[in-house]
């Protein structure tokens, strides 16, 4: 497992102008990201906030169907690699130490800013962990969270001066077999993130 740096809580860019600033970016700078950024980034989707475990995005039964890979590719201080997000250790679970960004761009319709973000983020969803209370509402509620999830990581990334994009067209099955997702993780979106051309 890898530590990641504690988030920090008390930024000096407002909500108000985060959203003022977040919009998508499909360019991004050369230069590789920190790997307190990456952390920041990682805690904003799915982290814990509260001492009952309660994440930084809401969840329906606070059930937290969604799981968060992170596709490492220039980070200083992070070897490149396939990571799985541990958010209640706030770490990460190495699963293939190779830099996959470029054939995650191959499973996205070879779409460049996949394979030239310093990382990707991909936000998968558990149906099932839902359904179990939810039965068939399970698929609105966990593609609501993603939503909430992929905006955290909008704002987050405009408060440390990023840019990201959330990606949509890809192949689920090719997405699977890259990372080697478990059957029943399903992705539901991919958000390259870097640094802002100037």
């Amino acid at each position: 497992m890898v530590t990641l740096p504690k988030p920090a809580k008390d930024g000096t860019l407002s909500v108000e102008a985060a959203m003022d600033k977040r919009k998508s970016l499909r360019s991004y700078a050369a230069g590789a990201l920190s790997i307190a950024e990456v952390s920041q980034l990682l805690w904003a989707a799915q982290g814990i906030n509260r001492p009952n475990g309660m994440r930084t995005a809401p969840s329906a039964g606070a059930l937290y169907p969604l799981e968060v890979y992170l596709i490492a590719g220039n980070v200083d201080d992070l070897s490149p690699g396939v990571y799985l997000y541990h958010p209640h250790n706030h770490a990460l679970e190495l699963i293939n130490g190779a830099d996959l960004r470029a054939d995650l761009a191959r499973a996205a319709l070879r779409q460049s800013c996949i394979a030239k973000g310093a990382i990707d983020l991909v936000l998968a969803g558990v149906y099932e962990q839902t359904a179990m209370k939810y039965g068939s509402r399970a698929h609105q509620y966990v593609h609501m969270e993603i939503g909430h999830a992929a905006q955290n990581i909008y704002l987050q990334a405009a408060a440390l001066d990023l840019g990201t994009v959330v990606v949509g067209a890809f192949d689920d099955e090719e997405v699977q077999h890259v990372l080697k997702m478990k059957k029943n993780e399903t992705p539901l979106c991919i958000m390259p993130v870097g640094r802002m051309s100037k």
